[in-house]
């Protein structure tokens, strides 16, 4: 039987699913999501600098998963797999604010089938990045804010701003004009309870305070554009970590850089590359960077506590992760758009009392993985089109019905073509882009071995047991062509069954 799509399974299952769910029967969802969020920046995950409380707290009674990863380490292929349980060469959205054009419907819309209100506050990153389209997707209550000044036009943030801050007229990123000596040069102009972080904090809770009132569960999907750069933070986290001396990454020069691939090299160097920043100007990122977490932490206590007092905490599956990692100049780059651990390997906790039994699981999970388990614990059909595996026998007390994955798989193009050809990267069909023929790049990896494919620009084969910064590229060794042979077949293997159920007939209609 060929892929469900949205038209069949809305027409279909939905109906039926949503029959299936009494009032208040199922679980209610809280997805909360930061953006940019390191797996090393979270106390339980062993920081012992960052302060996480709530979030520790959280992890103690949730399936902490310290082996997870993501699809794509850039943020609108990454979110699509997490709505979608789709591969990105799958779902076709392959940089930022493209639109998802393919039928299969998101986990919102297979909730909303279901029986359940559904709602979003803060960044979506969909296209168009509109309320309206937002609500095409399948949610019921839209706020919107991505938190960049293209979408700024839509931005509900930005109108409530507008109308309520005194000093509106200063962009919610600008920092201080003169910044004391000694002090956080990224200490923000405009005041805490004016920025998008508390924000979307708010309004968070103003909607769940609502839809926790419902007779109907509901899925909630909050979403922080922190702790993204730019790095601009209010008083008093601007100043949380003065005296923290936080470990900073090797520093690298351009030697290093260009004997990685050429496609990692572009990305390295594209634009003004700060590889060779001041280390005092990146201690000060760095403890903004943990100022952020630090309040969002508050943030996402503050949700919980809500929820607590709503009376729906033990029914609630709580999931907090991140759609991606942040270099933090880690082999010399900010951001991601590469498959350093710092970029594709995330946070990702998720809770159920009584249903998911807490503790550490270092087995690899993908983030296409979250929508076919959100599915199982809510009691829903998961559609054929989902390309993920439950993890729910994992954390429900039925491990030995649970086949652990033996590898991971990432996608992205490269160099990024999502600067709108701001810093010269155009793509041309037949030719590729910014001097890279084939940008499509593929990672693989398991629980020692990381290899990540350049067509035409040879690969990296990086020890994660030994090599844990992924420092030493074995890629050309001749003493490590068979494991490069073996990664190979099985990347190969994965592009060809991962659209098995699209592709292949369960039988003849005629």
């Amino acid at each position: 039987m060929p892929s469900i799509t949205r038209r069949t399974f809305v027409g279909a299952a939905g109906t039926a699913a949503a029959a299936q769910v009494p009032a208040r029967s199922a679980p209610n969802v809280l997805f909360v999501m930061l953006d940019q969020w390191r797996f090393d920046c979270l106390g339980a995950n062993g920081n012992d600098i960052l302060r996480t409380p709530n979030l520790d707290a959280l992890a103690a009674r949730s399936a902490n998963f310290t082996q997870a990863c993501v699809q794509a380490p850039v943020c609108v292929p990454s979110r699509i797999s997490f709505f979608t349980g789709r591969y990105p060469h799958s779902h076709k959205n392959r940089v930022n604010y493209t639109p998802y054009q393919q039928p299969e419907p998101m986990m919102q819309e297979l909730l909303g089938d279901g029986g359940y209100h559904t709602g979003s506050v803060g960044k979506l990153h969909f296209h168009p990045p509109t309320a309206d389209h937002a609500r095409e997707t399948g949610f019921d209550r839209v706020l919107l804010d991505d938190g960049i000044r293209r979408t700024d036009a839509h931005s509900d943030y930005v109108k409530w701003r507008a109308a309520n801050d005194p000093r509106a007229s200063l962009h919610y990123q600008a920092t201080i004009d003169k910044v004391p000596s000694g002090q956080n040069p990224y200490r923000a102009a405009i005041d805490k309870e004016f920025t998008p972080t508390a924000w979307t904090g708010r309004e968070t809770r103003n909607v769940l305070q609502d839809l926790a009132s419902s007779e109907r569960p509901f899925f909630l999907f909050s979403s922080y554009f922190k702790p993204h750069s730019p790095h601009t933070i209010p008083e008093p986290y601007d100043a949380l970590y003065n005296e923290a001396d936080i470990p900073l990454p090797r520093q690298v020069g351009l030697e290093y850089i260009q004997r990685l691939p050429l496609p990692v090299q572009k990305m390295i160097l594209r634009g003004k590359p700060p590889y060779a920043m001041d280390r005092r100007l990146l201690q000060w990122r760095y403890r903004s960077y943990y100022g952020d977490v630090t309040w969002l932490d508050e943030e996402i206590g503050a949700t919980l506590a809500e929820l607590e007092r709503s009376g729906q905490s033990d029914n609630t599956i709580v999931i907090v992760t991140t759609d991606h990692g942040d270099q933090m100049l880690a082999h010399g780059l900010f951001g991601k758009n590469v498959f350093f651990e710092d970029s594709v390997r995330i946070p990702l906790l998720v809770s159920w009392p009584g249903r998911i039994r807490p503790g550490v699981y270092s087995e690899l999970i993908e983030s296409v993985d979250l929508l076919p388990s959100v599915l199982e614990l809510c009691g829903l059909p998961i559609p054929d089109h989902v390309q993920g595996r439950s993890f729910v026998p994992l954390v429900a007390g039925e491990r030995s019905h649970y086949q652990p994955r033996t590898a991971q798989f990432a996608e992205n193009v490269m160099p990024e073509v999502i600067t709108n050809g701001d810093e010269g990267y155009f793509f041309s069909p037949g030719k590729g882009v910014g001097g890279v023929r084939h940008p499509d790049a593929k990672m693989i990896r398991t629980n020692r071995w990381k290899m990540n494919y350049y067509v035409g620009h040879g690969g990296e084969l990086y020890d994660l047991e030994d090599d844990r910064g992924e420092w030493v590229n074995l890629f050309d060794e001749p003493s490590h062509q068979e494991i490069v042979r073996d990664l190979k077949s099985e990347l190969l293997d994965w592009m060809i069954a991962a659209d098995e159920n699209d592709q292949i007939a369960r039988r003849w209609l005629v």
